[in-house]
């Protein structure tokens, strides 16, 4: 009994140091957008072509529209900047069951932010704390936020071209148009490429690598496409 006692016990020790991140929900296997959302893919594609072979940019949309980490409660991860020179455009996380219509926004980069970029990121306490720097790894400073949900989190961007949320329920009327994309590495399993369009949505014309993030250590919450009538209805 002591014997199996201690296996246990060891099993549950290398589950926390190895699961620090996990998705809210158990998703082991990566759910994908459906359908998939159409746009110019060529741009797209021909730079994750160059950072990290093999995606499909069509077929490959991985369904990430809120996100979460750890069970320990002091969960890191790392966010890098890769392209959005130029475009003047702020990004940052807010909570993806916030009631309201135009969330609480916790800026991570500011809109003068050049590609190579990086944010260390580190929930505990109840708290985000945000610590940045530039291309050089030169400390730009450090943000604390209270109140923000480690599992369940979304990303913003607000430049010339509007606010625009992971959660396609949230963007502005029509409701439903995407304005971010997510990828999971072929190279580095584990991570994730956020993809955003900083106008609105257009089939034709999006082609969603204006501004690209590298996402590491943390993973994406299977979400069910939702309209902002049904995030309101949480609250009724």
């Amino acid at each position: 009994m002591i014997h199996r006692l201690r296996i246990l016990t060891l099993a549950v020790a290398a589950l926390v140091l190895a699961g620090a991140v996990l998705p809210a929900s158990n998703a082991n296997a990566l759910t994908y957008r459906s359908p998939q959302v159409v746009f110019n893919y060529a741009p797209l594609q021909g730079y994750l072509n160059i950072v990290d072979s093999g995606i499909n940019v069509a077929t490959q949309q991985v369904d990430a529209q809120v996100w979460a980490v750890g069970v320990t409660g002091n969960t890191d991860f790392t966010l890098t900047l890769k392209t959005g020179a130029g475009i003047a455009s702020s990004i940052g996380v807010y909570n993806g069951n916030d009631p309201n219509p135009i969330p609480l926004l916790f800026q991570v980069f500011p809109g003068a932010a050049q590609p190579g970029w990086y944010a260390a990121l580190h929930f505990g306490g109840g708290s985000l704390w945000v610590s940045l720097f530039d291309q050089f790894n030169v400390f730009q400073g450090q943000v604390v936020y209270g109140g923000v949900n480690q599992n369940n989190f979304g990303f913003y961007i607000q430049g010339p071209g509007g606010l625009w949320f992971s959660q396609d329920g949230r963007n502005p009327p029509p409701t439903g148009h995407p304005q971010v994309l997510t990828f999971a590495s072929n190279d580095l399993p584990g991570e994730y490429w956020e993809c955003f369009e900083a106008v609105p949505y257009n089939s034709g014309t999006s082609t969603f690598d204006g501004v690209v993030l590298n996402l590491q250590s943390v993973k994406p919450t299977p979400a069910r496409a939702t309209t902002w009538g049904q995030i309101k209805a949480q609250y009724r």
